[in-house]
């Protein structure tokens, strides 16, 4: 399989340093970045891979796979032109489905051209879990998500509470996974995830903690249903360059990526 990615900041880079030098039999055919970005990025680039600066570059190499991992305006901009050509599209920026209308138009433009768009579990898990309950009637789910204070920085979080004043364990948002990802949507797309496979964006309760003292990016879920209930908990390090992601994020993409084409799909 083909692929491109988007976006090659830290998630993006962990992808490259994974297939490039790889024996995968996929085949990472570039990156796409904003025109402004190229020489910064082919700089940083140890490898010499194809940089794209448009959409229609990418069309016209006709890859099998984009993967988004850039971040919600990116998938605004190109979503639907992917979709659109035919091309399936696997996505981290789930926060950008909380818009209706947006997530309509990609349904629409997958069932016309057949292209799928693709969500893995991110730095979470128990999805399989929540579609388990899901189908025999789930009730509630909750999502308390939890970054050392210095995640929240350049969020509404930093304005409201003085992350840098911030000494104990302190709730910045609490509300529906909906207001969630389109407030925090470089920290809450997990919340968008997790909607998604369960009850929906505004019946997903989440709360977002800034905590001084966590060294790692902690997810807990919390399900309940006719059939049965789930509590799960993932505890990840965070990118080395950016610390609202965890690294978690870019290994579900890997993971995403390899298995399209196993013989055996778990």
């Amino acid at each position: 399989m083909q692929f491109v990615i988007i976006g090659y900041g830290a998630v993006g880079e962990t992808i490259v340093e994974n297939f490039i030098d790889s024996k995968s039999k996929h085949q990472l055919l570039g990156v796409l970045v904003r025109p402004e970005s190229a020489l910064k990025v082919r700089e940083r680039l140890l490898k010499p891979i194809r940089i794209f600066t448009s959409i229609e570059e990418v069309i016209k190499e006709k890859p099998e796979l984009v993967v988004e991992c850039a971040g919600q305006q990116a998938f605004h901009q190109y979503g639907l032109t992917l979709l659109h050509s035919g091309i399936d599209l696997t996505i981290i920026a789930t926060g950008a489905l909380a818009d209706d209308k947006f997530r309509d138009a990609l349904i629409q433009a997958g069932r016309k051209s057949g292209a799928k768009l693709y969500i893995p579990a991110g730095a979470t898990a128990g999805l399989d879990g929540l579609g388990a309950l899901k189908a025999g009637g789930l009730k509630k789910v909750t999502y308390t998500s939890t970054k050392p204070c210095i995640a929240w920085k350049g969020t509404p979080a930093d304005f409201e509470f003085k992350l840098e004043s911030v000494n104990q364990p302190t709730q910045i948002f609490h509300g529906n996974a909906r207001e969630a990802a389109l407030k925090y949507p470089q920290n809450a797309n997990l919340a968008a995830t997790i909607a998604l496979a369960g009850i929906g964006f505004d019946k997903t309760c989440v709360t977002l903690m800034a905590d001084p003292h966590a060294r790692i990016n902690i997810g807990r879920i919390e399900a309940s249903g006719d059939f049965g209930q789930m509590k799960i908990e993932m505890r990840g390090e965070h990118l080395k360059d950016n610390p609202k992601t965890s690294a978690v994020t870019a290994f579900s993409l890997i993971h995403a990526i390899n298995r399209r084409e196993n013989s055996i799909v778990i």
